[in-house]
């Protein structure tokens, strides 16, 4: 065991070692200007600039792909390692769909995130990926389960959220809008997930020990990825020490919590003999999938994806929505002509809010970067080589921002660009392909709960801007930093102050 460990501490400190020879010999030089592409070394390979831009790897990476001709570019790791970045839509579409089982999750991913996701559907290939597939499939496509998250969202947003801001507009408080969405989202995430009510919004703002451990669990796991060797996280769980042990304490916690409320599901289904409540896990359990370790796992995997997508999303929004009045005033024309309370079909009926919440998406998408492992070796259509076993990833981010697919405007937040006015002068939404646009995925992965995201943020926008004034608490000047864990966030939070809205003109 100890010479093991030794042999493992050397792999982890040689490259550093080098890193340490190269920085020293490259200060030395006559300074040049800098390269947006990495230099590439022997042994090391471009380790040494990835390191460097562990930050701001997203945008970093992003500037290489708008240089790059293909739009794809291969970046060296340790020890010979590859992994290929790509903004091609067919390159997108050649991994998502056309070539779907070649590239896969992958034991890389599969280990990084296991503890916190077990064998979730967001963490698994093959026959238990598309076995918990179809099971969710099936419930998501169920009219009864939209009605449920139509209510629940409803009750969030006037028992809660519209309540909260009316305090703020007589207390004259700032509120971290980012904060204030994240807590919306995880009531509505964890009453359709669970049919528990952590009540994350409630007036005082509480501390919610679910909620913390959730998101401690997230961003560790997380900066998992960003490891140059999965050595230097794995000797930290072994001897459970930093950010490791912190890690094991919140997915004890996520786990211990959430194993809880499946058994006192089981138990109510056994007392019961059926169930009321049309939340994600009574159906589950219901439909005869009761393994609890697999109802947690699948019941978590949801939680991830509902509890910080949405808020992100809205959370640009309304700073997009800030530096364009004119946005707003069409936005507010379209709430005019909707119900104070409206309808499923007025909701989807709004498609310049859906115009503007997909050009939210595109410059800032919820999940920014996505990876995959090459099964075997492969080209894509670009005649990028892809070798077996290399780490393959898409980036929505980079996507959102390529001249080529969206012109020379595409920095500009426009609406329009996904409108289309009819023989009338109304608008019409026109879409793009999943493959050009693939912020909820695509291909047979592609995002069960799109339909429902939207109709979350719809009602939202509606709820909040036919009442208030969303204003900026900042100084002028501020730009935002856009980050990136398992999904995106504002950094440092995004305050506003709440004004009410005397009409909608």
């Amino acid at each position: 065991m100890l010479i093991q460990l030794l042999a493992l501490l050397f792999i982890v400190i040689f490259p550093f070692f080098i890193f340490k020879i190269i920085t020293k010999s490259s200060k030395s030089r006559k300074s040049t200007p800098p390269s947006i592409f990495p230099k590439s070394y022997p042994i090391i390979g471009s380790s040494l600039a990835i390191k460097s831009h562990r930050e701001d790897r997203v945008q970093w990476t992003t500037q290489i792909l708008q240089r790059s001709p293909s739009g794809t570019f291969t970046f060296d790791l340790l020890f010979g390692r590859r992994h290929i970045f790509t903004a091609n839509p067919a390159n997108v579409q050649h991994m998502l769909k056309t070539h779907f089982p070649n590239y896969q999750k992958g034991p890389f991913s599969y280990s990084v995130l296991f503890d916190f996701l077990g064998n979730g559907i967001f963490n698994v290939d093959g026959e238990s990926w598309k076995f918990q597939r179809q099971v969710a499939s099936h419930e998501f496509n169920t009219k009864s389960l939209r009605k449920f998250i139509q209510t629940v969202v409803d009750t969030e947003l006037n028992d809660r959220l519209i309540p909260m801001f009316f305090d703020a507009t007589v207390d004259k408080t700032v509120l971290d809008l980012q904060e204030i969405l994240q807590r919306f989202a995880f009531d509505n995430v964890c009453k359709i997930a669970f049919g528990f009510d952590p009540a994350c919004l409630s007036p005082l703002l509480p501390s919610a020990e679910f909620a913390e451990a959730f998101e401690d669990a997230t961003n560790i796991s997380s900066r998992r990825f960003r490891a140059l060797s999965c050595l230097s996280w794995k000797i930290k769980r072994f001897f459970d020490v930093g950010s490791e042990k912190r890690l094991r304490t919140a997915v004890d916690r996520v786990r211990d919590f959430a194993m809880k409320l499946v058994r006192e599901k089981k138990q109510e289904l056994a007392d019961k003999s059926s169930l009321e409540s049309v939340d994600l896990l009574s159906r589950f359990l219901s439909s005869g999938h009761t393994d609890e370790n697999f109802a947690t796992d699948i019941v978590i995997s949801f939680i991830l994806a509902g509890r910080d997508t949405t808020s992100a999303a809205l959370t640009w929004f309304f700073w997009l929505l800030s530096q364009n009045p004119e946005v707003e005033k069409e936005i507010l024309k379209e709430i005019k002509g909707k119900s104070d309370m409206p309808v499923f079909e007025e909701v989807k009926d709004m498609v310049y809010t859906h115009a503007c919440l997909c050009e939210t998406m595109r410059l800032y998408p919820p999940v920014p970067v996505d990876g995959k492992r090459a099964v075997d070796d492969d080209v894509f259509p670009d005649g990028t080589v892809v070798k077996k076993e290399s780490t393959v990833t898409y980036h929505p981010y980079a996507m959102g921002r390529m001249e080529i697919i969206w012109g020379s405007d595409w920095a500009e937040f426009k609406p329009e660009r996904w409108l289309q006015r009819d023989e009338e002068g109304k608008w019409s939404f026109v879409g793009r392909d999943p493959y050009t646009y693939p912020v909820f995925q695509a291909g047979p992965r592609i995002c069960l709960g799109k339909e429902m995201a939207f109709l979350q943020m719809k009602r939202v926008v509606a709820g909040v801007l036919r009442r208030f004034k969303v204003v900026p608490a900042v100084e002028d000047g501020f730009q935002p930093s856009f980050i990136a864990f398992l999904t995106s966030k504002m950094k440092g939070g995004f305050p506003v102050r709440a004004e009410v809205r005397v009409n909608l003109d």
